[in-house]
């Protein structure tokens, strides 16, 4: 089966910048979309940004203009570029693809990783 696994997080001070990756791993033949999303305490998860297997972006309004993000077929692995952050972004972050096709032609739906803690102070 397929796991996602991120890395990246920490803590900076506002205004500062991090970047998030997640590897997808296993026998990975194609990945549609993939994507970040994040979940402040006492708040519910929220779509941070997504890409599709073609390049295609999404992003939040909150987000957009000072977070980028990428992704690396040939590494199966997706990037987020946080820039200029703020207090409000603090959060933990989790890695998502909605549907991937592995071994001999099978698909997994939904991912998600375990999350990357991301911590800004003011």
């Amino acid at each position: 089966q397929v796991q996602l696994v991120e890395s990246g997080g920490g803590l900076v001070q506002a205004g500062g910048s991090l970047r998030l990756s997640c590897a997808a791993s296993g026998s990975i033949l194609s990945i549609n979309s993939m994507g970040w999303y994040r979940q402040a305490p006492g708040k519910q998860r929220e779509l941070v940004a997504t890409i599709t297997s073609g390049g295609i972006t999404n992003y939040a309004d909150s987000v957009r203009g000072r977070f980028t993000i990428s992704r690396d077929n040939a590494k199966n692995t997706v990037y987020l570029q946080l820039n200029s952050l703020k207090p409000e972004d603090t959060a933990v972050y989790f890695c998502n693809v909605d549907r991937v096709m592995y071994g001999l032609g099978r698909w997994q739906y939904n991912l998600w990783g375990q999350g990357t803690q991301v911590t800004v102070s003011s």
